[in-house]
């Protein structure tokens, strides 16, 4: 059997990885793509690193199950089925769901620190960075923050200035440069979206032959 093909997708926080892997996906059947996310492999809420004024911090690479996530990745990469328990950031009005991922040609790993811990960025094939600007990205992720996790603005606005940016600058931005794509995405990203889905559907006839 041939190996999966993986892809790693990253990028700041609201650079808009989770559009661009919507519309991804949606160019693919469920048996030609697997998508295993960052998002819930975060640590217990009260294993996460907390701040000088006593706010959870999950936007550092410590508030990250590394270990668990390579782990089933390679499991995928070796043709067997994952399942973990989707992560819900403590929204009480939200169930968390047990996600299964199931093998396919090709995997999507998504996440803020997929390129920073090596274990992990050594399983990578491909990887992409979506790339936007600071208050494009300030922007949207006051509206995710609010409708999916139901922080208001002052704690939001917090998070992004002692929290997010200082990740970015010091976990994520040095990593662009690694990539093999940087999609820009201050107003679209539909001519990058095409070459990647391209790219990937030769793979899928390559693992097929």
């Amino acid at each position: 059997m041939s190996k999966p093909y993986i892809v790693g997708i990253t990028g700041g926080s609201a650079s808009g990885k989770t559009l661009f892997l919507k519309k991804l996906l949606s160019a693919f059947s469920e048996k030609e793509i697997t998508l295993i996310s960052q998002d819930n492999y975060y640590k217990p809420r009260n294993l996460q690193p907390i701040d000088d004024k006593g706010i959870y911090n999950f936007d550092t690479p410590n508030s990250i199950d590394f270990e668990q996530y390579a782990q089933d990745i390679t499991h995928l990469k070796e043709g067997k089925s994952v399942f973990r328990q989707e992560y819900t950031f403590n929204n009480p009005n939200k169930v968390p769901e047990m996600l299964e991922f199931k093998p396919a040609p090709i995997i999507v790993v998504e996440g803020i620190f997929v390129f920073y811990y090596p274990e992990l960025e050594e399983l990578l094939d491909l990887k992409v960075f979506i790339d936007a600007k600071d208050y494009i990205r300030l922007k949207r992720r006051i509206i995710r923050d609010n409708e999916e996790r139901g922080y208001g603005l002052d704690d939001v606005l917090y998070r992004y200035e002692n929290h997010v940016m200082p990740t970015y600058e010091k976990y994520i931005e040095p990593f662009k440069h690694y990539a093999d794509i940087i999609v820009p995405n201050n107003t679209h990203f539909e001519n990058a979206l095409n070459m990647v889905t391209v790219f990937l559907k030769n793979k899928i006839k390559t693992h097929d032959q």
